[in-house]
């Protein structure tokens, strides 16, 4: 039976884990704390020793070391949580038969949780139909704009805060489907709302608070082409103690995401098919489109490099100022006549 990952996270409190979990889905805050909450409670049954299998761009895991996994007892621990990571969904003819023989007979001392970033009806296959056979399964379907309000007070009153519908919706149209921002908004929330009720004004009044200076925002500055909210910004999150490091994830997949965008519509491809692969929001497509204006495909490339440059500057492999770097970036992105502060960033 296929669960929503909130269902089997809300399971995994009570009974033994079973043999197996696959987790996957294009929603990676859901998918990721889904994980957690198996993670979790493999803690909470005295499961201490963990091996992770990971599989990165076109290299597979090492198929042969998991097998020997499988077969040989733990070190530190009589029972053992195994982890297999598929960005792809796909685990190959010699991983489906390695997870199928593991499902056949599954060791008594190995929980075996396997992820996947992407995944559709095609993916499923008779390697994820016997995980189904001995454990379960839990899909992140990309939320629909209608679930989302639902989504939204779900996850405010897990967090101890209530709200009316007025104020669910005021946060459902900050946020533009964005769960990941959806996340780090409620847990600010969890903190300001002090367990009071929230009705429109009062959510109003905490978005305006909370929201000064987020990552989310940082990034749309720079893709809808505000050099000045770019820097004000990143001032205010360095004033706050912010690290370099933890601002760059999600400007990476902003950045190579474009970059992509950028080369599909180079080649007179069909950008609304694409934005619909990608499950960019309608309401989000125009900043997109502004930004694939400002630059060519040769350019976006040399951001997505250059902040790469920014993450060896920020752990002390590059010389220069992060700061200094990750600025004239974004301002580059927002605005072409800021591209010279770049040094041999392509034209």
């Amino acid at each position: 039976m296929e669960l929503k990952p909130e269902q089997l996270a809300a399971q995994l409190g009570s009974g033994t884990l079973a043999p197996a979990y696959l987790i996957a889905g294009a929603e990676p805050l859901r998918v990721l704390e889904a994980a957690d909450a198996v993670r979790a409670a493999a803690r909470a049954q005295g499961i201490g020793e963990r091996e992770v299998f990971d599989s990165e761009g076109s290299r597979e895991p090492d198929w042969d070391a998991m097998a020997a996994s499988f077969g040989s007892p733990g070190l530190f621990s009589s029972r053992r949580l195994l982890e297999l990571r598929l960005p792809t969904g796909k685990p190959g003819k010699v991983g489906s038969e390695l997870i199928c023989r593991f499902c056949a007979d599954p060791p008594a001392d190995v929980v075996l949780l396997v992820t996947a970033g992407e995944w559709s009806r095609k993916h499923a296959g008779k390697w994820s139909a016997a995980i189904g056979g001995i454990g379960k399964i839990a899909i992140a379907w990309p939320i629909k704009p209608h679930e989302l309000p639902g989504w939204v007070e779900q996850r405010l009153r897990s967090r101890g805060v209530r709200a009316d519908a007025d104020a669910v919706q005021r946060l459902v149209e900050r946020i533009d489907g964005n769960l990941l921002a959806a996340a780090q908004e409620i847990d600010k929330l969890a903190l300001l709302a002090d367990g009071g009720s929230l009705d429109l004004a009062r959510m109003e009044s905490l978005v305006a608070d909370a929201a000064r200076y987020d990552v989310f925002r940082l990034i749309d500055a720079a893709m809808n082409g505000q050099p000045l909210q770019v820097s004000r910004m990143l001032a205010g999150l360095r004033a706050e103690g912010e690290a370099v490091p933890a601002l760059l994830g999600m400007m990476v997949i902003e950045l190579q995401r474009t970059a992509a965008l950028s080369r599909i519509k180079a080649r007179g491809g069909n950008l609304a098919t694409e934005f619909k692969a990608q499950r960019i929001w309608d309401s989000k497509q125009p900043m997109y489109q502004r930004a694939l204006q400002r630059h060519p495909p040769a350019r976006w490339d040399a951001f997505v490099s250059r902040i790469g440059a920014v993450d060896r500057m920020a752990k002390g492999r590059e010389p220069g100022d992060p700061w200094v770097m990750l600025e004239r970036v974004l301002l580059a992105v927002a605005d072409p006549a800021a591209v010279r502060l770049l040094v041999h960033v392509n034209a």
